[in-house]
């Protein structure tokens, strides 16, 4: 009846986990305390009703909106606005043009076009783990790419010598006849919560230049970087920041960014900035499918133009994901519950459950099913975390969204605590250290 891919796609849907638990069952203190308190979905909560009100008494939808025009691949003025916008808080070493920017309906969509464009089918896209666990439907289900997975082995993901642990990956990837096509970073980085050091994004360029690759950096958290209280950590970088000049051509370096972290999910806007002219063109191509709205592009626009009011509703957000981080580090410790540390970017904690695995019930039983159990223990409980969506090496680790408003995020930490109970002291693994790794 189908096709293999259609077939594909409806078994997909069937996946143990596919979809972040909560749906309709979230919870709400007045009409539905029982519901689901989700740590699982990366929106910031924080700033929903500045956004709203500013929307409400600022923003006017032009006659122009309805039409395709104002917004087939962002239109005439959202790019020029976002340009603005990048160069004023991404220190581009060469001004970002409006015409380097293609925009669609969310990064999700720029994902999957770019991956059609730069690799065939059963070719890799090269990441360090643990990693947003969704690239694999965003590069997967319709490009039909590998995501080739690069352990550490105990070296900071984030140290140029890493590098090392990308070429062994490169190397048996080749060795396999999987084509790594190209490298893909998260920063600040998603779910650890870290900015890459220039140094390191320099011996990732140099990488992928020796390996004849492209770079793409995901930079969609550039802005949700705050003061954790831990000196020395590295501020956000852009890849962009850095002269490519001896360290890789231009045509190899590709930049996401959008409005879903930084500003509001629901606007589903997301971005491709690079040089590569023919990228561009075949990106544009395929943009008719994954066209954005008339009403998000008037949105954005009319936000990144009002650049104080930008630079204000930054300094919000940054305030309180300060506060709701600090507020959800201190309930993890007192608990005994340990996190990524050297975190001071992103929506989120990277949490070591571990402890409280299910035993195996047999030596051949595998990790995730373990996952999935603590998951659904969990979820009995009214705590909606994703199991092995991060692809740790370490089986037991989960993303935990704080920037929810207090009274939710307070709930749901005392049900999480309150289910999990006590450190389990015959399994405690010292794989995290609060504060540090």
């Amino acid at each position: 009846m189908l096709s293999r891919r259609g077939a594909k796609s409806a078994a997909s849907q069937d996946i143990p986990w596919r979809f972040a638990p909560g749906g309709n069952n979230r919870y709400d203190k007045i009409t539905k305390p029982s519901g689901v308190v989700s740590f699982g979905t990366a929106e910031n909560g924080l700033v929903q009703d500045e956004l709203e009100e500013y929307v409400a008494q600022n923003v006017k939808i032009p006659a122009l909106a309805f039409t395709y025009r104002f917004s087939t691949m962002g239109g005439p003025r959202f790019p020029i606005a976002m340009a603005a916008h990048m160069n004023e808080y991404f220190n581009p070493h060469s001004p970002i043009e409006p015409s380097h920017i293609l925009t669609g309906a969310a990064l999700t969509s720029i994902h999957e076009m770019v991956g059609l464009s730069l690799a065939d089918p059963g070719d890799g896209i090269l990441v360090s783990r643990p990693i947003y666990g969704r690239f694999e439907l965003d590069f997967g289900n319709t490009a039909g790419l590998e995501i080739v997975y690069t352990d550490n082995d105990g070296i900071d993901p984030f140290a140029p010598e890493i590098i090392q642990q990308y070429q062994k990956a490169f190397d048996r990837s080749a060795a396999k006849d999987v084509k790594v096509k190209a490298i893909l970073i998260v920063n600040p980085h998603n779910p650890l919560g870290r900015c890459y050091p220039p140094s390191t994004l320099i011996a990732l360029m140099e990488f992928c230049q020796r390996n004849e690759i492209h770079m793409i950096s995901d930079e969609v958290y550039a802005l949700t970087v705050y003061d954790t209280g831990i000196p020395d950590l590295p501020k956000f970088s852009s890849v962009l920041s850095i002269d490519p000049t001896g360290l890789i051509g231009v045509e190899r370096l590709h930049v996401f960014y959008g409005m879903s972290k930084d500003f509001a999910a629901g606007l589903r806007l997301g971005s491709l900035i690079s040089r590569n002219a023919l990228l561009r063109k075949s990106v544009a191509a395929n943009m008719r499918f994954h066209g954005p709205s008339g009403m998000s592009i008037a949105i954005g626009t009319a936000v990144l133009e009002d650049r104080a009011f930008v630079k204000r509703f930054i300094a919000l957000s940054r305030e309180r994901l300060t506060e709701c981080r600090a507020f959800t580090t201190g309930i993890l410790d007192k608990a005994g519950i340990k996190y990524a540390g050297h975190g001071n970017a992103g929506l989120f904690l990277y949490i070591d459950l571990s402890p409280w695995l299910p035993t195996k019930s047999h030596n051949e039983q595998p990790d995730y099913e373990r996952e999935f159990a603590l998951a659904q223990r969990l979820l009995d409980a009214g705590v909606g975390v994703h199991p092995c969506e991060e692809h740790g090496e370490i089986p037991g680790h989960f993303r935990l969204v704080f920037s929810q408003d207090r009274d939710t995020l307070a709930e749901g930490l005392r049900r999480l605590v309150d289910t999990l109970g006590p450190v389990p002291e015959a399994k405690v693994n010292g794989t995290y250290v609060n504060g540090g790794m």
